[in-house]
């Protein structure tokens, strides 16, 4: 038995992980594989049985799980975000909620013919969509910072309050009905939101306060932080049923708000367990899933899941926006972005099993019609979403721009020839100097260290895909291409590579995990580059073509520094080992020495 339950378990982290691979090799929506390898593992083969597996231990193991992942969440929530779509996200998570409440608890009922009490818990429970579908899906979407904040926010933030409003629903309903519906709801919801509140910030300030402090060492402080969030959960869910997801979501906001402590290291460390949680959750929980449940799946299930993308949502999103500033077109987008999440799978499942003990008629359904909209809304979402908010114009493109840290003058030539191009810019700088001459070149500008927090919150990053650290210090190009990997991706940031790179050691280059890539080639050190240009080298852009290809541009230029190649407005930059090989019709962009005239 033992051998069976330690094969299940590596099973159940093999088959996550490889769908999660094998979604961002075909560029699908990972939930859509993991899905499938669950289905494929439990009712379809009947390899896999996680309640034989987990027994007792398996729905807790759910919610702490659920509780982590939504506590990374909340580590993404800035509050400034909410400036604009404040109102907006307040709406969609009170008044939006009950609406999609109220009208999926109808077509339940009517539509799917259930009883009135699990079809409130349905609707309680298809209140939900978040983080886990959302954040993937405006990774694609690219939405406009108005929409993609709302639907972000919206996305954590519903969680807790779906889970909690179907608690309170499933208590009423063991507790006897409506008659108690008021006294249980009310106290239930006021505890909730005390008890979230009071842990939240106790939590959090005992985190600080370590922190802060220095009460334990670097590589104890991640640790420490999930220890705090597990038993902040626990005691919550202790007091009140459910209240933990409030308190751990508003714990990651409170982390991710203040202004004490550095807590980067502890949002990547949660980041990647997120993945690791996630794909083994939806693994468990569709393999849970009966063979029978399924096959019952019928035009009454298709008919509901077409009733809440086609009416449910729009109306809950067109009465939470009235009297917004949100254009038509940004409302029809965030009308059509409500996928299901992890939440709505965990939630529906606990609840079923537990409904069908207590002989509710139609409560088997629960965790079939759940898996149902989840799979169909994250199917049609996923492949309509981002073209429906492209035909809007809603969509940004993919950010193409660059940031320069470092602007002087032969960075400036560099930023200059990209602005030509079409490609926006923009040059940081400590040297007031450099500053100066940079805008009298009409080149746009921030004075300040890129390292600092504030450089984060007031460079302007509107259709900045990439940052280029050209300092002559090695270590402030590493250490801003660290502070920069958050907010652009690690992939997206570059330094110049150090002077000896080519005979440097593993003992002596920064690690990988703490700069950015090396830019251009293995000799454009900052002051080999300088050297270059105050030999009279130049930036110039060549087109290619089938008569004068790459290999005939190194001949023409045996010296050359490629810098970037553009392909159809796409820029791709140059880096150490990248294996450039420009093709006709791309565009290269390189520093040449200009020839001597005689």
């Amino acid at each position: 038995m033992s051998q069976y339950l330690l094969i299940a378990i590596a099973s159940i982290i093999t088959l996550g992980i490889a769908a999660e691979w094998i979604a961002w090799r075909v560029g699908l929506p990972s939930i859509l594989v993991l899905l499938l390898f669950g289905l494929v593992a439990g009712p379809f083969t009947g390899l896999l049985n996680p309640d034989a597996v987990f027994g007792d231990l398996l729905f807790p193991v759910v919610s702490v799980s659920v509780a982590i992942i939504l506590f990374e969440g909340g580590t993404s929530l800035r509050l400034q975000e909410l400036r604009q779509v404040g109102r907006v996200v307040t709406s969609l998570v009170t008044l939006g909620a009950m609406v999609t409440w109220a009208l999926a608890t109808v077509a339940a009922h009517y539509v799917l013919g259930m009883g009135l009490e699990p079809a409130l818990l349905l609707g309680a429970i298809l209140v939900v969509t978040g983080p886990t579908v959302i954040v993937p899906l405006l990774r694609q979407m690219r939405p406009s910072p108005q929409v993609g904040n709302t639907l972000k926010w919206e996305g954590i933030l519903i969680d807790p309050v779906g889970a909690v409003l179907a608690v309170l629903v499933f208590e009423i309903l063991l507790e006897g009905g409506f008659e108690v519906a008021w006294t249980v709801g009310t106290m239930g919801l006021i505890k909730t939101i005390v008890i979230g509140v009071v842990l939240a910030a106790a939590g959090a300030g005992l985190m600080i306060s370590v922190l802060d402090r220095r009460w334990v060492p670097e590589f104890l402080q991640s640790p420490l932080s999930l220890t705090l969030v597990v038993a902040a959960f626990a005691v919550s869910n202790t007091l009140q049923p459910e209240s933990g997801l409030l308190t751990v979501t508003l714990m990651g906001m409170v982390m991710a708000n203040q202004k004490s402590v550095n807590v980067r290291h502890i949002v990547e460390f949660k980041e990647n367990l997120r993945v690791l949680l996630i794909s083994s959750l939806f693994i468990i929980l569709a393999a849970r899933l009966d063979m029978a449940d399924l096959r019952a799946v019928g035009m009454p299930e298709v008919a509901f899941v077409g009733v809440l993308i086609f009416v449910v949502r729009p109306v809950a999103v067109g009465l939470s926006t009235l009297g917004s500033d949100f254009s038509w077109r940004e409302r029809v987008v965030l009308g059509w972005v409500a996928p299901r999440g992890i939440v709505a799978a965990a939630v529906s499942s606990l609840f079923a099993l537990v409904l069908t003990q207590h002989g509710y008629p139609g409560a088997g359904q629960l965790a079939s019609v759940t898996f149902l909209v989840i799979i169909a809304t994250v199917l049609v979402y996923g492949f309509t979403a981002a073209p429906l908010a492209r035909r809007l114009g809603v969509a940004q493109p993919a950010p193409q721009g660059v940031l320069f840290v470092g602007a002087h003058p032969w960075a400036r030539e560099i930023a200059r020839e990209l602005q030509d191009l079409g490609f926006q810019v923009r040059l940081a700088d400590t040297n007031r100097r450099n500053i100066m001459q940079a805008r009298l070149a009409g080149l746009p500008t921030y004075f300040g260290s890129s390292l600092t927090e504030g450089a984060l919150d007031h460079i302007d990053l509107a259709g900045i895909g990439s940052l280029l650290a050209l300092t002559a210090n090695d270590e402030v190009n590493s250490l801003t291409g660290l502070n920069f990997s958050e907010v652009m991706g690690a992939d997206s940031v570059f330094q110049l590579p150090p002077e000896d790179l080519q005979t440097a050691t593993d003992k002596t280059l920064v690690g990988r995990h703490l700069r950015g890539r090396f830019l251009f080639q293995a000799d454009a050190g900052y002051w080999k580059m300088m050297a270059r240009f105050d030999a009279g080298a130049d930036v110039k852009t060549t087109k290619l073509t089938e008569a004068f290809g790459y290999p005939e541009f190194l001949q023409e230029y045996p010296d050359a520094i490629p810098l970037f190649v553009v392909d159809g407005g796409k820029l791709t930059v140059v880096t150490v080992g990248g294996g450039l090989l420009p093709q006709a019709g791309q565009t290269i962009v390189a520093i040449v020495s200009v020839p001597a005239t005689s």
